[in-house]
């Protein structure tokens, strides 16, 4: 019996994280599963609770479950916090913490949805990538000073990576693209960053142990631009922790909205999900929030974590149908005037699960 940590943080976070257990307890009685949830404080709601975006209540309970649910932290409350008592930071000590170093974001063009974007639908069709984002190290964890100078301050951010925590996530890269289609860009800037060389270096050494795999070096502001131009040509992309983040966020805008992104982070005993997108203190309370990037974690969670891959695939399956027969979320509506509200959306994904078609997965399994 599965035990899942639930951290719902701050914003949109309990609203989104609401609608992911509902779909995933739908989803557990459709296939005669249990699991046993934990709810845990994290970001804005920790500081407030117990004066530490992570306390150790939540860093030693997620230690000892099966995986980690994380909605979103942060907000303008908590922006004049120092730095280590920021929401943010409350987060990267929990990737830290577990030691989660490989952050999967997938970014699918949905056929339904190919006119919600503002790119071309002709460039969008066929769209399926994989961003494999390195989590705990880099300019994010690296040492920040900031001291006066003359006219005013100098402050300073160390991007620093060592061999072996570039090895780590290019070979989870590498394997994932052998899986695929087996062709894999790796992202760097090592016409100007000594950490870049590296970075290449380190690849081209590794590369000869998957001869399956075709390996492309792109420097980062090219992919940037090829990620619009055309996405198509890319399968599998490998890259270090900020541009990783960057690019992600860019191409989310190829499935429409930043809220249909789902995250897994793996790496050790214990996977962290969550959506790549903020806390959106803006729209908090409303009802409009897009809880398809939680909803699809899950997903994810069920089939990296548990290997429940029917389940997972059921999630997927259903998304997609509530897509297909013309629903919306108020990000992804042309007319403002027609969507569904956050636990309505839930409510339509949740009705797929229960009306799912066993013979959808006899299907699958006739063609293998």
């Amino acid at each position: 019996m599965p035990k899942i940590a639930l951290l719902p943080g701050d914003g949109i976070g309990p609203e989104i994280m609401k609608e992911a257990v509902k779909v995933l307890e739908a989803v557990s009685e459709r296939f005669q599963r249990t699991c046993t949830y934990e709810v845990l404080p994290i970001g804005g709601e920790a500081i407030d609770r117990y004066g530490d975006p992570l306390p150790e209540e939540t860093l030693l309970g997620v230690k000892c479950v099966d995986a980690v649910l994380l909605g979103a932290v942060g907000g303008p409350k908590w922006d004049k916090e120092p730095a280590h008592r920021r929401p943010e930071s409350g987060l990267l000590r929990l990737r830290k913490g577990l030691g989660v170093y490989a952050n999967l974001r997938p970014i699918v063009a949905c056929d339904s949805l190919l006119n919600v974007s503002t790119l071309k639908p002709e460039i969008l069709r066929g769209v399926d990538i994989l961003i494999v984002r390195e989590l705990t190290g880099g300019i994010y964890f690296g040492a920040k000073e900031r001291h006066a100078v003359e006219d005013g301050e100098q402050a300073t951010d160390m991007l620093v990576y060592e061999t072996k925590e570039i090895e780590r996530v290019v070979r989870t890269a590498f394997h994932l693209a052998s899986q695929r289609r087996g062709r894999l860009a790796s992202v760097d800037k090592a016409n100007v960053l000594e950490s870049s060389r590296l970075w290449r270096e380190t690849v081209n050494r590794i590369a000869p142990e998957y001869p399956d795999v075709k390996v492309e070096h792109v420097l980062v502001d090219n992919c940037a631009m090829q990620l619009i131009r055309n996405p198509r040509q890319f399968d599998v992309i490998v890259t270090e922790n900020m541009f990783g983040d960057i690019l992600s966020d860019e191409a989310a805008m190829l499935t429409g909205s930043i809220g249909m992104l789902p995250s897994a982070s793996l790496g050790a005993e214990v996977d962290l999900y969550e959506p790549i997108h903020g806390s959106a203190p803006d729209i908090a309370g409303k009802g409009i929030a897009n809880p398809v990037g939680i909803i699809l974690s899950v997903a994810m969670m069920l089939r990296h974590s548990f290997g429940w891959e029917d389940e997972a695939q059921a999630i997927e399956h259903a998304v997609n149908h509530v897509f297909q027969e013309g629903y919306r979320t108020k990000d992804l509506a042309s007319d403002s005037s027609y969507f569904l509200h956050t636990e309505e959306f839930g409510n339509k994904v949740v009705e797929e699960i229960v009306n799912f078609e066993m013979d959808f997965l006899f299907r699958r399994y006739a063609t293998i």
